[in-house]
Order: structure tokens, then C-alpha cells, then sequence
């Protein structure tokens, strides 16, 4: 029987790899970045013979002419190398992918699964400061986060759920993290699908629509639309979901509508289902923040954390 040895969520942006020169002053960035590496030691620790990668889509692998609510990669998994992350091929443990789908359907699931299928920074950035060799197994799971409707935060944490169940009944004995990657708050400039009014908004409609063959051609103006953003960070909220997250009591945040929670934490922060269904996922555990700060430069709060199984020793090793 396999086992889940860690749990890690770590915040994202793009703009981690390209602008560090506009945040290399700011003490909470350099605590961020220490955050990261003490979360690459605990991988390294854990000496996972897999990687389950839980992570948000940014319309450079799915389109709006189809997005499914989950997709677990199964095949050929390759990164789409935007702003600095990792691209090309990736290395996936398909055994235990293919397990985990058919554990999900017999949860009452329906994921979609992918024989090739392209991941971006919603996935990459936790494997590039995480697991930066590239050298242990992945299996990425996309939930849609920013395509309405999404699922909801209840949905993802019986995802989560199932998903730690699938793991620890595939029979290998293998020792598996979990890395949830997104969030915290943010508000990114991103319009309703439905509801485009500005020429920016029915510029990136276009681009979610039509870029599944082209994606790159629309990254200059995406970028500097992003760029143009005016910061939406709430300490206050990341905060509290963190407390909770260390807690293992996420049931105040998941009763959340979305509305209610884009009120509060913005669009982007819909991506804290990636750390509800890797809480789920690892299941009762010792948690804690590394580290936190916001970054407005980054338009994001930036959090790392780490969730210790309570049946696993923190400093179990494989001889």
C-alpha cells in the first residue's frame, strides 16, 4: 500500500521568474523564496518516488472550447515553458495515474484524462522551485479554476479526498507528496467568458477560445495586461485560510460561494482549491506556514506550507 509522506502548497506567478529585480528589496520576497527552499528540503526529505501536482489552467493548455473540471495526465505531459518555467517533456508516473482515474471514477468522479497533455505555470512552478531536477515522477491533476463554472470548494476537497484514498490503495508502496500550487489572493484582470465588455476582455476571450494551436502569439498583450493590473492582495484573508490550513479545519472556507470569495480574495484566489484537495488528499496532518508575504509587485500573497501526515515520522527515510 502506497503512502502520502508530505504535503506542500506554494503560491505562483509569472512573474516570479521574470521581475525579481522590482521585489529583490523587499524582505517578505527573500522570506518567500527562503519559504520555497525549506519546502524543497522537506521534498527532498520525504524522498517521494512520485509527485501528485494538484494546479490551476491559464488558458495555455485548455481553451474554453473545452474545459473539463478535472484532468488527470495519464500519457505524455509537457510543460508550456512560459515567462521562465519549465517546458517540454515532463516525466509522469503513469501507473499511478491511470490508477488514480479509475480510483476518482469509482469515487464517483468523472475526471477527464490526457494522453498528451500540455501543463503551465499552474503546474510547472511548483515542480521548478519544488522538485527543480525534474527527477522524480509526476502525476498532474487540472482543476479549472478560472473558466465559470467551476467546481465547487467543497467539490475539490471530496477531490482531494479521493485522490489520497486512490494513492494509498494502489498496492506499490511507493511514497508520494503532494503539491498543491496557486493562490493566495489576487485579482487578475481576467474577464466573465460570458460577460467580455472591454476590448482587453474580448481580447482575452479570443485568446481562451482560439489559442489551443497558437497560445504563444497572444502572450505579448496578455502579459501587458497583466502588467497594468492594479495589486488586489488581502493579508487578512491569507492569513486566515492559512491558520486554517495548519489547523486541518478548511470547513469555514470551503462553505464559501465563489462570489463570496472573489468578494473577499479576489478571482485568482479561486486557485486555493489546488491546497483544499491536497489537504484532503493528505488527510489528517501537522501543518505549517513557512512563509508568507504579499507582493504587489507580484499582484499576489505569496504562502508556503507544508502538512505533515500524522501517521507518517517526519524524518522517515527509505533505506
Amino acid at each position: 500500500m502506497s503512502e502520502i509522506v508530505l504535503g506542500v502548497g506554494a503560491s505562483h506567478s509569472t512573474l516570479m521568474n521574470t521581475h525579481w529585480d522590482e521585489v529583490d528589496h523587499l524582505p517578505g520576497a527573500h522570506r518567500f523564496r527562503d519559504g520555497l527552499a525549506e519546502a524543497r528540503r522537506l521534498v527532498d526529505a520525504a524522498r517521494p518516488d512520485a509527485v501528485v501536482v494538484i494546479g490551476s489552467n491559464h488558458f495555455r493548455g485548455f481553451f474554453l472550447d473545452l474545459m473539463p473540471a478535472f484532468t488527470v495526465g495519464v500519457g505524455e505531459v509537457n510543460g508550456a515553458g512560459e515567462a521562465g518555467t519549465p517546458g517540454g517533456p515532463l516525466p509522469v508516473d503513469t501507473v499511478l495515474a491511470r490508477r488514480m482515474v479509475d480510483g476518482l471514477v469509482g469515487a464517483g468522479f468523472d475526471p477527464a484524462f490526457s494522453l498528451r497533455l500540455t501543463v503551465d505555470h499552474g503546474i510547472t512552478h511548483g515542480l521548478q522551485y519544488l522538485v527543480p531536477d525534474l527527477d522524480v515522477p509526476i502525476v498532474p491533476v487540472v482543476v479549472n479554476m478560472f473558466a465559470p463554472p467551476l467546481p465547487s470548494l467543497r467539490r475539490c476537497q471530496a477531490l482531494g479526498a479521493a485522490i489520497g484514498e486512490a494513492i494509498r490503495s494502489d498496492g506499490d508502496g511507493k511514497r508520494v507528496a503532494v503539491i498543491a500550487s496557486g493562490g493566495l489572493s489576487h485579482r487578475l484582470p481576467w474577464p466573465k467568458w460570458y460577460d467580455a465588455l472591454s476590448d482587453d476582455d474580448r481580447f482575452l476571450v479570443e485568446a481562451w477560445l482560439n489559442g489551443r494551436d497558437s497560445w504563444s502569439e497572444y502572450e505579448v498583450r496578455r502579459r501587458r495586461i497583466i502588467r497594468a493590473a492594479e495589486p488586489d492582495v488581502d493579508p487578512e484573508f491569507d492569513a486566515w485560510f492559512l491558520d486554517l490550513l495548519a489547523r486541518g479545519d478548511l470547513d469555514p472556507v470551503t462553505a464559501m460561494s465563489d462570489a463570496e470569495l472573489t468578494d473577499r480574495a479576489g478571482n485568482g484566489a479561486q486557485e486555493i482549491r489546488s491546497w483544499i484537495a491536497m489537504a484532503a488528499a493528505v488527510g489528517p496532518a501537522t501543518g505549517r506556514t513557512l512563509a508568507y508575504a504579499p507582493i504587489d509587485a507580484w499582484l499576489t500573497g505569496m504562502g508556503v506550507a507544508a502538512l505533515h501526515p500524522r501517521t507518517t515520522t517526519r524524518q522517515e527515510t527509505r533505506p
